[in-house]
């Protein structure tokens, strides 16, 4: 693995860490608005980073299988889908504005559940990263090295408004700046490890490729569609998030085609 694959690797978590710190320097408490236009943002880079970076590779890798070539999206598409399902299912975690948890019932703190909840969606962020990493360093004619940055600037960019939107309502419950911050990193961590442990199948497993890109698209829409979308649109009408959602969508889409 040479150092370009590592600072890859590290580039979306540095996003989460940097976005966390933010609880030294801003108020005590994200605006409404303020955090609807971010989680709007981040919706918008991974709905764009799930098509163009994800979803189009796989379809390009399977064009062998003429007019099915959209099985192994569809496939893996689907299968991302619910194992994102189940996760949500099993992981106790309480979304942001939320007085309810989802998943089983359990004695967490509020503030742990909050955590989990963006450890959760920053699970197919990372597998995103890692098998298009792994597709790269297999000689994968549709994966360029330009592309494969784009991806992880793409991620690190919507993960620092989301390590605010983590540290800053914890900071806002009574949480001690450090620790604050520490959870906020914490809740990024799980990023380079899922990427590592992706690239690591991958490698393993070449031929299932597109089906592993796809299924990293489907987590990602499942994050988009079940958590960050809600949010984005909660309580009074407003149209920020929806301007933030394509703003996100363009920049990515740019990011990509301008570096792949």
């Amino acid at each position: 693995m040479t150092k370009n694959t590592v600072l890859e690797l590290l580039i979306p978590f540095l996003g989460t860490s940097l976005g966390a710190g933010g609880v030294f320097f801003l108020k005590e408490k994200l605006n409404l608005m303020l955090q609807r236009s971010l989680t709007g943002f981040a919706a918008g880079v991974m709905v764009a980073a799930s098509v163009w970076s994800l979803l189009v590779p796989a379809m390009e890798q399977a064009e062998g299988m003429g007019r099915w070539a959209f099985l192994p999206a569809v496939i893996g598409f689907w299968l991302g889908v619910l194992f994102l399902l189940v996760l949500d299912r099993t992981i106790p975690h309480l979304h942001q504005n939320s007085t309810q948890p989802e998943g089983p019932h359990t004695r967490l703190k509020r503030t742990t559940m909050l955590v989990l909840a963006v450890t959760l969606h920053n699970i197919p962020e990372g597998m995103a990263v890692g098998v298009v990493l792994a597709g790269w360093i297999a000689g994968n004619s549709g994966i360029t090295a330009a592309g494969t940055l784009a991806l992880s600037l793409g991620i690190a960019l919507q993960n620092f408004p989301e390590g605010a939107i983590i540290s800053m309502p914890l900071r806002a419950e009574g949480m001690g700046k450090g620790r604050a911050f520490l959870y906020g990193v914490l809740s990024g961590i799980v990023e380079p490890l899922a990427a590592g442990l992706t690239m690591l199948a991958a490698g393993l497993i070449l031929p299932a490729l597109p089906y592993l890109l796809s299924f990293a698209a489907g987590a990602m829409i499942y994050v988009v569609v079940e958590e960050l979308i809600p949010e984005a649109s909660a309580g009074e009408h407003s149209n920020l998030g929806t301007l933030f959602f394509a703003a996100g969508f363009t920049i990515m889409l740019a990011l990509d085609v301008a570096l792949g």
